[in-house]
């Protein structure tokens, strides 16, 4: 991507936020959203990410977009994009509380940006539910964020592949056994759950391509020799 696509990129989705947390204080007073949504923006392009980026965010918006055009399954749709621009805005690969200090995060920004604490709450909630990505039934808000972050799980082999080669290259610093190791570990969690999407829509689009996905990539994990130099994808989604 050039300098001119990243920034026209930068600028449209910049434009998102601005339009989402307007939307979400529903005319209520509340200061300029520009500098929460640059700063997050900020974040997101940290030299440490390869596939928690700015790409991601945009994708997992944009599925939040194509669930809502097939009819949704209710919710607080705006909460649930402000939740997508937070759940991520943490991160460090070799951290285990990305997902808390992003909501902690949530909370101040959002209440200074004029949410009511409900709103506040439910974002900051939803930012933690990414940690297991299991809501409850019901959920609705949880479902569909939950549902737009695993919908990279279900792309084509190619797509998945450049996705599992991101996130190896974020856990550069964990050798080879370990990771694969650890990778298993979640890919193993990620099988477990009797329904990895939870929206219909998910259920019935992505469901079979993701666990196909997991499952090939489950198998290279676990039967291919960690030979010296080779790099495999591991940790969570």
């Amino acid at each position: 991507m050039t300098a001119e696509e990243e920034h026209a990129r930068d600028l449209d989705l910049l434009q998102r936020w601005n339009t989402t947390l307007l939307a979400a204080r529903s005319g209520r007073e509340g200061p300029d959203p520009a500098p929460y949504g640059r700063n997050l923006l900020s974040r997101w392009a940290e030299p440490q990410r390869r596939y928690h980026t700015v790409d991601h965010l945009r994708a997992v918006l944009d599925r939040i977009d194509e669930l809502a055009d097939q009819g949704g399954e209710g919710g607080e749709l705006e909460l649930v994009r402000l939740a997508a621009w937070f759940h991520d805005a943490v991160y460090r690969p070799d951290r285990s509380e990305n997902e808390e200090r992003s909501a902690a995060l949530a909370e101040k920004a959002l209440t200074e940006a004029g949410l009511t604490p409900h709103e506040v709450t439910e974002v900051a909630r939803l930012v933690r539910l990414t940690t297991s990505h299991d809501p409850a039934a019901g959920d609705l808000n949880g479902e569909t964020l939950c549902d737009a972050d695993l919908a990279i799980l279900a792309t084509d082999p190619d797509t998945y592949g450049g996705y599992a080669a991101a996130v190896r290259e974020e856990y550069a610093f964990v050798p080879e056994p370990a990771f694969r190791e650890g990778r298993a570990t979640v890919l193993r969690h990620l099988l477990g759950l009797p329904r990895l999407f939870r929206t219909p829509y998910g259920a019935a689009v992505w469901e079979e391509k993701a666990r196909a996905n997991m499952e090939r990539e489950l198998a290279e994990l676990t039967t291919e020799p960690a030979g010296e130099g080779r790099e495999q994808p591991e940790a969570r989604p």
